[in-house]
């Protein structure tokens, strides 16, 4: 791997595309060192002068794709904002604005997730655990309920806003399919994001005072 990371960036960026986009699409089991090598335009030798194999190769994007996460998006977290919406507002910019950046990173982690630990060893296993709790903190800790209506159960009220603003986002990634997300304005729908938040707002919180 030391090889592979000697490798100017934007030799490493495109290889390392090519490899995330073909686990993403295929899986560990189905995904061939063939395509990517093709869709990299270096030689098979080449793939495997950088990785010794197939998987080291996954455990290399793997490891890449927890420490993009990490950085890129839940770093970014104010987890000290105690209104929930505000809070799964942040979260979902910060999301998109990293899937923006690198799309691929995003469904590469969908299929690692899906598989666990069949491919990987103890220690990554466990470090992507650590990557899930960390995110359910983030969403979860530190929320102040006392905002929401007082004859709602705050549990039930905390999942509808939750799924409010989760399937919001992807219907908005699925209306955004084929498209490159670093080169969409997405003003509009974050506007459009903002008309919804403001409903889920009216009907969930206490009184308009309780708002910020």
């Amino acid at each position: 791997m030391a090889r592979f990371e000697s490798l100017e960036e934007s030799k490493q960026h495109t290889i390392r595309q090519a490899a995330l986009e073909e686990f993403a699409q295929h899986g560990y089991e189905k995904a061939s060192t063939n395509r990517i090598v093709k869709a990299a335009g270096i030689g098979k030798g080449m793939l495997f002068y950088y990785f010794t194999s197939k998987q080291e190769l996954y455990e290399y994007l793997v490891k890449y794709s927890l420490e993009f996460i990490q950085i890129r998006y839940l770093d970014k977290v104010d987890a000290g904002e105690p209104d929930l919406i505000e809070r799964l507002t942040q979260l979902a910019r910060l999301k998109m604005e990293a899937q923006a950046e690198n799309e691929e990173v995003f469904k590469f982690s969908a299929v690692f997730l899906q598989e666990g630990e069949a491919y990987l060893p103890k220690g990554l296993a466990a470090k992507i655990e650590e990557l899930k709790q960390s995110g359910y903190r983030l969403m979860y800790e530190g929320i102040d309920k006392s905002l929401f209506r007082k004859d709602a159960d705050p549990e039930k009220v905390f999942h509808l806003i939750r799924w409010a603003i989760d399937g919001y986002q992807q219907e908005l990634l699925a209306r955004l399919t084929g498209q490159k997300l670093a080169d969409i304005d997405f003003a509009p729908y974050w506007e459009e994001f903002h008309a919804y938040l403001a409903i889920l707002k009216n009907s969930f919180y206490e009184t308009e005072e309780g708002l910020r």
